[in-house]
């Protein structure tokens, strides 16, 4: 099995097959694309990439491409020009032209526009571009590394991203697997969070209790390590006598509540599924036929707080919750959730 990389935690075969694969594609000038859930480590995939490539010695530059508006992101990404726009009263240098003699970052690359996108597909056949609002063009040498937690195919279907460009970065694909499949890499990864908080907060390193092990084993993990590291991180604010008991760990890990899906709002308080359909058989007693307003009044609950989890983004909301995109817009507009969505 390939040896774990600087930063990252779990030997089992999966994560053996991405240490590979990173190590393999380093030295080389390929683009890169790694996949997988949120929260699965791919900022830590890319950063090794750059720090095994003959690259290292120059800057590492992050971009998360979700995080702002299209006319703000091709400005980030291509810099502008004095009077290119309102706002720009000095030339700015973008994050490509930073990034020269090392290694761009992009994040969240599902979430460029379509226009966008043809400026980012001349940037990696040609390593040119320019400003806006410029028209000297400007050539520059990065590496490009892309990352996204959804189906790109599923985007190229549904008209929102161009093959091409998906072709241009699909070069190596590099999969990060969810932690539900590799449960074996917990165990480490525990030891890992728990002694790295207890030296945040100047405590001895506590035990670890068998049974909050299996606990962890055996959920879902719908944030990945990202959440395990919240959990460890919560425990040790809670132990009292030493040992990381599964009683520190909240009710739905331990399987014993269920997970909380929103507000009914005209009660107010946070409400289970199973109370949502109490309400919903109170509700809609008279109604011949309730089964179609319990499951909309559940569902609109649900689609709610997954968007706010998801802190309004769509494209992330409809790859957490599995269904299509063009759906969940439909259901939001259907269900009047417009101001829990952008």
């Amino acid at each position: 099995m390939s040896q774990a990389l600087d930063g990252m935690i779990g030997i089992g075969p999966a994560m053996s097959e991405v240490y590979r694969m990173t190590r393999l594609v380093a030295p080389t000038p390929t683009t890169v694309l790694v996949t997988g859930e949120t929260g699965t480590g791919k900022e830590l995939i890319a950063r090794a990439i750059h720090e095994l490539s003959p690259r290292a010695s120059g800057p590492f530059v992050r971009v998360n491409c979700g995080a702002l508006s299209e006319s703000l992101l091709e400005s980030e990404l291509f810099g502008h020009v004095k009077g290119a726009f309102t706002s720009a009263h000095e030339n700015r240098t973008g994050r490509f032209e930073a990034a020269h003699g090392g290694t761009i970052f992009l994040d969240e690359i599902n979430s460029v526009s379509y226009t966008l996108q043809v400026k980012l597909l001349r940037v990696l056949q040609e390593h040119e571009f320019e400003r806006v609002g410029d028209t000297r063009t400007i050539s520059v040498d990065c590496r490009i590394v892309a990352a996204t937690n959804c189906d790109l195919l599923d985007e190229i279907e549904n008209g929102t991203f161009r093959e091409d460009l998906y072709y241009r970065l699909n070069v190596v694909p590099i999969y990060l697997p969810p932690l539900r499949e590799r449960t074996d890499d917990i165990p480490d990864l525990l030891d890992f969070f728990v002694a790295h908080y207890a030296k945040l907060a100047g405590r001895p390193v506590p035990t670890i209790a068998k049974e909050t092990v299996k606990a962890l084993q055996s959920y879902s993990w719908p944030g990945n390590v990202r959440e395990l590291q919240n959990y460890a991180e919560r425990a040790l604010v809670l132990i009292q006598n030493g040992e990381f008991t599964p009683d520190l760990l909240p009710p739905h890990v331990r399987g014993l509540a269920p997970v909380r899906i929103g507000r009914h709002r005209s009660g107010g308080a946070e409400k289970t599924a199973e109370e949502l359909v109490t309400i919903g058989l109170t509700e809609f007693q008279d109604d011949p036929k309730p089964y179609e307003r319990i499951v909309s009044l559940v569902e609109r609950e649900l689609l709610a707080q997954m968007l706010r989890q998801c802190q309004g983004v769509q494209i992330k909301a409809a790859e957490r919750l599995g269904i299509n995109r063009n759906t969940l817009h439909k259901k939001v507009t259907d269900y009047g959730l417009d101001s829990e969505s952008r």
